[in-house]
């Protein structure tokens, strides 16, 4: 299981998950300069319902590492969703008023985005190479 670098990716990327439920996307600026609003996951119920579900895809697809093709395809529907999230939060900042500062953490849902393209990839990878072999023992008979 470990010794595949998509697996890298994926537990990585279930971490980053489990990582946005307790972090702080955007903070708004009160009076004489202090922090007024913090947007947390978890003040969002539709947004902890995305990610809890994204959370779910994502360490499935971590553990069906024995099932390559729907390992695959959990990776692209977190891809999905999470590109989703990155676009929700870039509509919910430009709806901010002015002065809302946004924190490195908005950012994870992009690059969850990328470390699970790249594990479907890896997991793509594999699938070809186990045709090959497949295919070459069939040959010998």
């Amino acid at each position: 299981m470990w010794q595949r670098i998509q697996t890298l990716y994926l537990a990585i990327s279930a971490g980053l998950v489990l990582a946005m439920f307790l972090s702080n996307a955007f903070t708004l600026p009160g009076d004489a300069g202090q922090v007024a609003v913090r947007y947390l996951a978890i003040a969002k119920p539709y947004f902890t319902i995305i990610l809890s579900i994204l959370a779910a895809i994502s360490l499935l697809a971590l553990v069906t590492f024995k099932l390559r093709i729907l390992q695959m395809r959990l990776s692209v529907l977190a891809a999905l969703v999470s590109l989703g999230i990155q676009i929700w939060l870039v509509v919910m900042y430009f709806g901010l008023p002015g002065g809302a500062a946004v924190s490195f953490t908005a950012i994870f849902p992009l690059v969850i985005t990328i470390l699970d393209f790249l594990a479907a990839r890896g997991c793509f990878q594999d699938q070809l190479l186990v045709e090959s072999a497949s295919r070459l023992r069939k040959s010998r008979r």
